[in-house]
């Protein structure tokens, strides 16, 4: 009987041990519901080096370190930018207003949004030549963490996060970056029930009623970045007690839209799912680039709605915005495969990648290509017409007060990505780079130098760099 009480508290204590040392980090409840505090474009100090006037949005798509290394070739160009607005000369990269990021991308800006150009000294060496799938490898099979894995609570993704804080961003959260000012970076995951983004912002976080200014911004990366089978989903709690949770008006508006606006209504029914936390306890999330190879949809969401607090659409109206820039920066692989030639059926591996990337792929060309075609179609070629014909009733009957035309608005969007090289031989060299967190020295400088000389030879690009000096 002594021998089986003893085995008992074994077990019992064995069980604490492991429940102890196995728990993830858990995103913590509002102590109050203020839909106007944490971390929102709103809130980031300004300066005199960035204002609203001019408006630049970045988008950095996934692809492991192959996309960190030319996103960050993209932000040494800009800073390398010098424009000469407000009677002084500066960096465009000054006047960088949001990023947003997927998956591999986010690695770059976040770091950015916490150490500002520290990001050109650090981030090299410490993350591009560095050889994350090694180390990240190494932990899962280091003894230590093995009764930690064991855990149902515990998984690879929160060694990642572990990781990612040891050697990037050292256990800041987003209290950090919400005093830094802009940009305002939105780190995009998907949620893995509604197959849909989920952001990393105090928006999205009052939703689950919880407060993003403790959350480590690792956390938010390796959820951003957890390619699923290699890593394990991140998971976040919801919270039920919310005595003083109002609902966002465009929620309950939206929901009214079923017939007028379907795509309205559908994102009010996925906003509105985190609400019954009953039923939807925890949110699971994987790598953004499922829901969003770009970063491209939530801005262009923003730019042709007036839903959300931070509407660039609503900005736009209020003549707050005179220059829009939209900098694409699209680390997409090449397309070219053997399969074809073999009559043996392609490997899990080859099928996974395919299954996970090749729909959104095709996705993000859309995006692109439909947010080109809406701006012209519902700014620019408006405020011409619109413009012509004020200008001819002004002329006729100057003594009438005829109504302002469109906000004057000047629209500067543009894409960099592989296919856009034009030396052949490159392009095949930077097509051929693969999807992973290990990338030869080679590699990381034929990257960041195909961003640079991108950017440089793109006509928009140097008639936004004109019309700013």
């Amino acid at each position: 009987m002594n021998w089986l009480k003893r085995c008992a508290r074994f077990k019992c204590l064995a069980c604490c041990l492991l429940f102890a040392t196995g728990c993830a980090f858990e995103n913590t409840r509002l102590v109050s519901f203020n839909p106007t505090a944490g971390y929102r474009l709103r809130n980031l100090p300004t300066n005199a080096l960035n204002s609203d006037e001019l408006f630049v949005v970045l988008s950095f798509s996934g692809g492991g370190t192959r996309a960190a290394a030319f996103s960050y070739g993209a932000m040494e160009e800009l800073s390398r930018t010098a424009i000469g607005r407000g009677g002084g000369e500066r960096r465009l990269l000054d006047e960088v207003d949001l990023v947003s990021s997927v998956s591999g991308g986010s690695f770059t800006a976040a770091y950015y949004a916490l150490y500002g150009d520290r990001l050109f000294a650090d981030f090299d060496k410490e993350f591009l030549r560095r050889n994350v799938q090694l180390s990240l490898g190494l932990r899962v099979l280091h003894t230590v963490n093995w009764p930690r894995l064991i855990s149902p609570y515990f998984d690879r993704i929160d060694l990642a996060a572990e990781y990612y804080d040891s050697v990037l961003f050292d256990r800041h959260t987003y209290r950090d970056p919400l005093t830094n000012g802009r940009p305002f970076v939105v780190l995009n995951a998907t949620d893995m029930s509604m197959g849909c983004r989920f952001e990393f912002t105090q928006e999205q976080f009052d939703l689950l009623y919880s407060d993003l200014t403790s959350y480590p911004v690792a956390r938010a990366v390796a959820a951003s970045s957890a390619f699923p089978v290699l890593l394990s989903p991140l998971t976040v709690k919801n919270y039920s007690d919310r005595p003083d949770f109002v609902e966002p008006l465009w929620i309950t508006t939206g929901m009214q839209d079923a017939e007028v606006n379907s795509g309205r209504f559908k994102m009010a029914l996925m906003a509105r799912s985190y609400e019954d936390a009953a039923k939807r306890r925890y949110v699971h999330l994987l790598d953004g680039g499922i829901s969003d190879n770009i970063g491209l949809r939530g801005p262009a969401r923003s730019l042709f709605s007036t839903d959300g607090q931070d509407s660039l659409l609503r900005k736009i109206n209020l003549r707050r915005i005179k220059k829009l820039v939209i900098i694409t920066v699209n680390a997409k692989p090449g397309d070219a495969v053997d399969w074809d030639r073999k009559r043996r059926a392609p490997g899990l591996l080859s099928v996974l990648s395919t299954a996970t990337s090749a729909p959104m792929d095709n996705y993000s060309f859309e995006t692109i290509q439909s947010l080109t075609e809406k701006i012209d179609s519902e700014y620019v070629k408006p405020k011409q017409t619109e413009g012509a014909v004020i200008k001819r009733l002004k002329e006729t009957c100057p003594n009438v007060n005829w109504p302002e035309t469109l906000p004057d608005l000047d629209f500067y969007d543009l894409e960099i990505s592989f296919d856009k090289v034009k030396d052949p031989a490159v392009r095949k060299r930077l097509k051929e780079i693969g999807t992973n967190f290990h990338l030869r020295d080679e590699e990381v400088d034929l990257l960041k130098q195909a961003a640079q000389e991108l950017l440089r030879e793109s006509e928009t690009y140097r008639k936004l760099v004109e019309a700013l000096k």
